[in-house]
């Protein structure tokens, strides 16, 4: 049974048991497929679906914290159960080491050398954290281990190439002139 059909059948569950709210949360994510489905002119896959579930969520994780800061604990109450909800349709998420691991799979299947090449790692690991971890997370992981190898980069680079004490062996050990018109 595809991700779909079992989030409409769960729905169906939920109306016949009288749960209002998952229920109503229910309906609120069939609405977001359904919408999408119509968009597109075709039935979405289970991958697709769970785009579609961890949009939900992160919509959900922002109004929790709008809420929060409005001083309205209730709502914020509320929209963290649905999250709750939405969450059990969700595939589980990983771990901090499962994404440390994929970091680092990730950097070595593109040959990512700096910083530079966040996008392509992105690219790279974005089909394979989908609804498993929030962007945000694997993007901060990915930007600091990009950061710890570039700098490790450099660091053998200049060590390895340093001219001493920074002087420039062709002037005699004068520091260059900044300009190239001579006037220093």
């Amino acid at each position: 049974m595809s991700l779909r059909d079992h989030l409409h059948e769960e729905m169906t569950a939920a109306t016949r048991s009288g749960d209002v709210l998952r229920r109503d949360t229910l309906r609120m994510v069939w609405s977001a497929v359904y919408a999408l489905e119509k968009r597109d002119r075709a039935t979405l896959t289970d991958d697709q679906a769970v785009a579609v579930l961890a949009r939900e969520v992160k919509t959900r994780r922002e109004s929790v914290a709008a809420y929060r800061a409005g001083g309205r604990d209730d709502l914020a109450a509320k929209e963290e159960a649905e999250i709750a909800i939405i969450a059990g349709f969700l595939p589980q998420a990983l771990t901090e080491g499962e994404l440390a691991e994929l970091v680092a799979e990730a950097i070595a299947a593109t040959g990512a050398p700096s910083a530079r090449d966040l996008g392509k790692v992105m690219g790279w690991l974005s089909p394979r954290t989908r609804g498993r971890a929030d962007g945000k997370v694997v993007s901060g992981l990915v930007a600091a281990a990009l950061a710890r190898a570039d700098l490790a980069a450099h660091d053998a680079d200049d060590h390895a190439a340093a001219p001493p004490s920074g002087a420039d062996a062709a002037t005699g050990g004068r520091p260059a002139a900044r300009g190239g018109d001579g006037r220093g």
